[in-house]
């Protein structure tokens, strides 16, 4: 999965694809079920393709990702958008409430 951000600037990632040949990509936001299709120019680093590229996406939303050679499929992905640092992210942020609780276990015979 490819992890990105809600950002108005470009945004760089790299995938293995079937070939090293690519000329469009097509992202389905799985929320709406609307797709934006993109030119892009990739350049090759050893066995990946690298897209830079400024996207449109949504914090908080899964994407279906196709990157093509014309119209053959050469990569098929997932990205999540996410403003969340990587390397802290969780899904809890802002939303997770812990109790507080004695924990006190009884038995009884």
């Amino acid at each position: 999965m490819i992890i990105l951000e809600e950002t108005g600037t470009t945004q760089t990632f790299k995938i293995v694809p079937r070939e090293l040949v690519a000329d469009s990509m097509v992202i389905l936001n799985e929320l709406t079920d609307v797709s934006e299709t993109y030119a892009i120019t990739p350049t090759v680093d050893r066995y990946y393709l690298v897209i830079d590229e400024i996207l449109n996406l949504k914090e908080g939303n899964f994407y279906t990702l196709e990157v093509k050679n014309g119209s053959e499929i050469v990569y098929k992905g997932k990205i999540f958008c996410t403003n969340q640092s990587i390397s802290t992210y969780s899904v809890n942020t802002n939303e997770y409430t812990s109790y507080s609780s004695t924990n006190d276990y009884v038995t009884y015979e």
